[in-house]
This record gives structure tokens, C-alpha cells and sequence, in this order.
């Protein structure tokens, strides 16, 4: 048997939505071919078989409600904007289905408790997709920082910059579907990362720049760029740069770092490598190219849980604590969330 594969049956997975998401998480399910297999829903049902038909699933639908309500689907994977997340959650809950929820998985703290009261209910697994958390560049500085390699933590700087606007017709641009700016529906993943390390953070507050002004309605129209100011329980305090209209060498390269009394860690913040400088000699860590993202590492907690009945590592409660800081971020901003 080959490290990794399984001799249960597969995990069938219904994907509820059939956008550009839906096209990654597909991808990267290759490598867990044998544990996993798909089904795609959509609206339309040309491109749900289009999709089944790309990724080598096991059938398509033209509708969520049947994908949901089918015997033969364990799980369901909700890939649709946020503003649907909740409603197609519950149902599949109802439903007996195992759910996979794509971040940011709720608008409220409210749709969270309501989600986390049904999933009691029926004893179901629920996994928020932040694939970020399981991306080997965080369970990197992770272990890092827990192996003490640069003493007590002082500053944390995050740096997500780059020139990446979306169409004037993208859904993102409608903040009642989306559930806000750029930064709520994006810069989330920033926000985990800067809060997933090991401290914990205490006090966090939001700044806006001015948007561009006269921007066409065939461009990106949404507020696209946040710093975030944070204090960690730890004493450490740092800051998050995001933005989505500022160029950056190569489309996306930037660089991050973590600053303590004992050194230095400095990261290129897609994960290309890692630099520390602390006790002993300056060493070069590459946390890895495969499943650079995480998403085979998050699909294989889902299935695990999903078997064992244990609670996913990004479970409700987790992502819970995410939105909280979000809410405090946007709250003490110059504009309120949703």
C-alpha cells in the first residue's frame, strides 16, 4: 500500500457551486484520489458536467438541494459566496451531510452559534476551509516559535501586497453577496496566520486608506487595502499590510518577519522560504512545494474527522475566533463590517 492511501471507501463529496474555488479545491483533490471522490452541483447543469467532466468526478447536478438531498453524497463543500454559506450549511446539516464551508464562512457571529447548534444536533463534522492553517509554511514558523530558535516573540510583520483587481462583474464587488470589502473576504487568511502562531492576539484595531477615487464601474470597485495593528498575549504587538491595488515584484513576492530577542525569522509570505537568524548559524528552511497551499492537508483532516468523529483542526470554534477579531478590526475602523 502506498504511504497516505486508505483501504476504507472513499469520502463522496458534492461540490455546491462551480466557480474559479471550486476549480483549486478540484485540483489539488487529485493527489487524494482513492479517499476522496467528487460531484459537483450547480445552476446550471451544463456546467456542473463540465466540471464532473474536467476533474474526473462521479456526476453532476442542477441544483444544490438535490446534491444535498441525494443518499450517495457524504459530504458537501459550499464554494459559493458567503451570502449563501449559512442557509446551504443548515440544509445539508438537515440532511445528514458532513460540511466543508469555504472562509469566510459566515457574515455574524450569530450564523455561527446557529451553525455550531446544528451540527451538535446531528453529530456532523463542519471544517472551515481555511486552507492557510495547514499550508506548510505556517505549520513551519509554528514549530519554530515554539522551539524557542528566536527567544520571546517582540514584533510580527505580515506583508500581503500586490496589484490584483477584479472585474467590474465579479461578484466580489457586490458587498451583500461578498459580506464586504476586500479585506473580509481575502485578507482573512492573513488575519489566521497572524493569530495561528502561538500567542494569542488580545487587542487589534483596523485603518483605511482612502479608496481611489473616480473609479470606473467596469473596475474593482471595493475598498482594497487595510493595515492592522494587533497586541499579542504574549507582550508581542505586530502589524498586517494588506492590499490588493499596490504593485509588487513579481505580481505577488513579499516578504514578512518575526522579530525576537533571540532573532530574526523572515518569510516570503506565499511560503517560497524560510530565513532564521538566532541561536547558531543563519539557516535557509523551505517548508516545501508540495501542497504549498494546504489544501491536501486540510482535505485529509476533513476525512479523518469525518471517519474518527474527532473535531477538525479549523473547526467552527476556531474560525469563530477569527471573526471576532475581524468584527473588532472592521468596528474599530472608519467603517463598520457588513
Amino acid at each position: 500500500m502506498q504511504p497516505g492511501t486508505s483501504t476504507a471507501a472513499p469520502i463522496r463529496v458534492a461540490f455546491l457551486g462551480c466557480g474559479f474555488i471550486t476549480g483549486v479545491h478540484s485540483r489539488h483533490l487529485k493527489a487524494l484520489r482513492g479517499e476522496v471522490v467528487c460531484r459537483y452541483a450547480s445552476r446550471d447543469l451544463a456546467r456542473a458536467e463540465q466540471f464532473s467532466n474536467r476533474y474526473g468526478g462521479h456526476g453532476a447536478y442542477g441544483d444544490y438541494s438535490t446534491a444535498i438531498a441525494d443518499p450517495d453524497v457524504d459530504a458537501v463543500v459550499v464554494a459559493v459566496p458567503p451570502r449563501l454559506h449559512r442557509d446551504l450549511t443548515l440544509d445539508a446539516l438537515r440532511a445528514g451531510k458532513h460540511v466543508l464551508v469555504e472562509k469566510p464562512a459566515f457574515l455574524s457571529l450569530g450564523d455561527y452559534e446557529t451553525v455550531c447548534a446544528a451540527r451538535d444536533q446531528v453529530d456532523r463534522v463542519v471544517l472551515v476551509g481555511e486552507n492557510d492553517h495547514y499550508k506548510p509554511l505556517a505549520v513551519t514558523l509554528r514549530k519554530l516559535l515554539s522551539a524557542g530558535v528566536i527567544g520571546d516573540l517582540v514584533l510580527a510583520q505580515f506583508t500581503t501586497v500586490a496589484q490584483r483587481p477584479k472585474k467590474g462583474d465579479d461578484w466580489r464587488n457586490d458587498e451583500e453577496l461578498a459580506g464586504g470589502d476586500a479585506f473580509f473576504e481575502e485578507g482573512i487568511h492573513w488575519l489566521h496566520l497572524a493569530g495561528s502562531l502561538g500567542p494569542t492576539i488580545t487587542r487589534i484595531d483596523g485603518y483605511r486608506p482612502a479608496p481611489a477615487p473616480d473609479r470606473r464601474p467596469d473596475e474593482d470597485r471595493r475598498v482594497r487595502s487595510m493595515l492592522v495593528a494587533f497586541a499579542y498575549d504574549n507582550g508581542a504587538v505586530g502589524a498586517l499590510y494588506y492590499s490588493r491595488e499596490i504593485p509588487s515584484l513579481l505580481r505577488g513576492v513579499r516578504v514578512s518577519k518575526l522579530y525576537g530577542r533571540g532573532g530574526v525569522i523572515t518569510f516570503e509570505s506565499n511560503g517560497g522560504g524560510v530565513l532564521v537568524r538566532g541561536r547558531g548559524l543563519p539557516r535557509i528552511v523551505f517548508p516545501g512545494v508540495r501542497d504549498v497551499r494546504g489544501y491536501e492537508a486540510m482535505y485529509r483532516d476533513f476525512t479523518a474527522a469525518i471517519r474518527t468523529g474527532r473535531r477538525p483542526e479549523m473547526g467552527l470554534e476556531r474560525a469563530m475566533a477569527d471573526h471576532r477579531l475581524m468584527e473588532r478590526v472592521y468596528g474599530n475602523s472608519s467603517r463598520g463590517l457588513g
